[in-house]
């Protein structure tokens, strides 16, 4: 399979006083083509951010500046603003936590699925309808047609978020980016969105990245897994290899704290302590505060990219594997 997404050493930084901050630190990442990856980490672990990096929707404060970012052939970081709004909905889509970030409250379901239409294609309104009704009826929505009249505030939470979903698809991007599209949704409907997107992203052979905190939503369907930790990504590998012999001992702690792991009623494992603020990133690995495997190497020197089997790579001075990890900087 060829590669849709491929981003290598993306650095991306936070304008402040006295000096820049380091928010994206060195990040690889390589999606194929019809490939289901998953980023995961705790909250402010720059899984968002990546996304945001990636598709050039960084807030005015942000800017990428080191590595590489290409969508298959294209250079992403040598596009121009408007180069960029070309290629968003056609080439690469994003699907944000909260619909309602894409869905205008203003405006009906139809308008604003045309105008999405209208922005990369000479189409008639009457020609577009069609196509419309058969994205929101592939994406499960029943009477499609009366839908298509609906003011966003009439649907409830799930069914925007189809919305959202059939609104990302209308130009069978190559990559489709999601940011916890579920996270505000009820279990059942977490389920159901979560084999939706994989099904048509299957389908239409689209590269898929899954950002999500939540190890067990994507457990049995990822076919890989990145692990982010402070603006870096710690491990990756097949989802298997990863959720079943971890190398990193961040990606061990996260496993362990799921709650479907454990007997009903047992107190859950916990990583100690907080992750470190932009202002406060240690010299050394970022997770040797919260780490019980730390030695004075973790706390001095960041650890570069080992390979730890089973095509996993992890940055870590002491990976969970019996054997030492083989050096690949």
């Amino acid at each position: 399979m060829r590669p849709v997404l491929t981003v290598h050493g993306l650095t991306t930084v936070f304008q402040a006083t006295p000096a820049p901050l380091k928010a994206l630190d060195g990040v690889d990442l390589v999606v194929h083509e019809g490939e289901f990856v998953a980023l995961v980490g705790e909250s402010g672990s720059g899984k968002s951010l990546t996304g945001l990096s990636i598709t050039g929707l960084l807030p005015a404060t942000a800017r990428v500046t080191e590595g590489e970012i290409r969508l298959g052939d294209i250079d992403l970081r040598a596009q121009g603003a408007a180069q960029m709004r070309a290629l968003r909905g056609r080439k690469v889509a994003m699907i944000f936590q909260d619909p309602m970030m894409t869905l205008n409250p203003v405006l009906r379901i139809e308008t604003q699925m045309y105008d999405a239409l209208r922005a990369h294609e000479r189409i008639s309104r009457r020609a577009a309808r069609p196509r419309l009704v058969q994205a929101l009826a592939e994406v499960g929505i029943a009477a499609p047609e009366e839908r298509l009249r609906a003011w966003p505030h009439e649907l409830s939470g799930g069914m925007r978020q189809r919305v959202a979903i059939a609104t990302a698809l209308l130009h069978r991007p190559d990559l489709v980016i999601a940011d916890e599209p579920t996270t505000a949704l009820d279990v059942t409907i977490q389920g159901q969105i979560l084999a939706l997107v994989q099904r048509l992203c299957r389908e239409r052979g689209t590269a898929l990245v899954w950002i999500t905190h939540d190890l067990a939503v994507v457990a049995g369907i990822a076919d890989r897994v990145a692990v982010m930790y402070a603006g870096r990504v710690v491990e990756e590998g097949p989802v298997d290899a990863v959720l079943d012999r971890p190398a990193h001992p961040y990606s061990r702690g996260l496993i362990d704290s799921v709650a479907a792991s454990h007997p009903r009623g047992a107190r859950l494992p916990v990583i100690p302590g907080r992750m470190p603020a932009l202002t406060e990133l240690p010299p050394g690995c970022a997770f040797a505060p919260r780490c019980s495997r730390r030695t004075d190497l973790c706390e001095t020197r960041a650890p570069g990219p080992a390979s730890a089997g089973d095509a996993q790579t992890v940055r870590c001075h002491h990976p969970l594997t019996d054997a030492p990890g083989k050096d690949l900087a």
